[in-house]
């Protein structure tokens, strides 16, 4: 089971937390769709930024977005000028007869080596630029272990190299408890579009695992329903 399911969503309330943390009873189908189309508005527009991930948190009146970036410079722009665009930008996509207010609050992440979501970027860019996937995967697996980290696995599917046929190889180093839920594995996908087609690539890092009371994915509280209407 542990291989077959995403670690993120096997290890919910454990050591993962909810990316989208809201309430809804009538609604749930459309607040869904606005954020997918809110995570993928960011990233894909803001791709110098190094999003690492978007949590998404919903009041009765207000939404928060919460950016985790390694460059927050970009996002932010001068004199916060960035943000509020973004805002803005956000607000009308909503297209509700009362639009809710909306925070956009950023975290600074400083080592990427120990973020999966930034490995996994860097390695479909790498590979977008004709970059041997060898190598480049390689490089990534000994820049992550050189971190306090215990284990890592990488994996690219495709048309590796421009092979006539497509196929996935997988390059560890360390140990990946894939089946011990305490376990505090970072997962994350990324897409390489090359001149062949697209590349799969998949990241994941074991940094250890989470002792009751120490770490553990804090509790949410529970969130107002939503009281707006479409």
């Amino acid at each position: 089971m542990g291989h077959k399911i995403s670690p993120t969503s096997l290890r919910l309330d454990i050591t993962q937390t909810w990316k989208s943390r809201w309430f809804s009873r009538n609604e749930t189908p459309r607040i869904l769709k606005e954020d997918h189309d809110i995570r993928s508005f960011i990233q894909n527009n803001y791709k110098k930024a190094g999003i690492l991930s978007v949590d998404i948190e919903r009041y009765a009146n207000q939404i928060n977005i919460i950016i985790r970036t390694a460059r927050p410079g970009v996002l932010i722009g001068r004199g916060g000028t960035g943000v509020e665009d973004l805002r803005k930008k956000i607000q009308r996509s909503l297209k509700l007869a009362t639009p809710p207010r909306i925070s956009i609050p950023t975290e600074d992440v400083n080592s990427l080596a120990n973020s999966a979501q930034a490995i996994a970027a860097n390695i479909a860019e790498l590979m977008e630029k004709r970059m041997p996937y060898r190598r480049t995967v390689k490089q990534s697996l000994e820049q992550i272990m050189q971190g306090r980290i215990k284990g890592a696995k990488i994996s690219v599917g495709g048309r590796l190299d421009g092979a006539d046929i497509a196929r996935t190889e997988t390059f560890q180093k360390g140990k990946l408890p894939l089946h011990t839920l305490r376990a505090d594995i970072d997962f994350a996908r990324a897409t390489a579009f090359t001149t062949y087609g697209t590349v799969g690539v998949k990241v994941w890092i074991y940094k250890g695992d989470v002792l009751e009371g120490r770490g553990e994915a804090k509790k949410q509280p529970a969130l107002a329903p939503d009281t707006q209407k479409s």
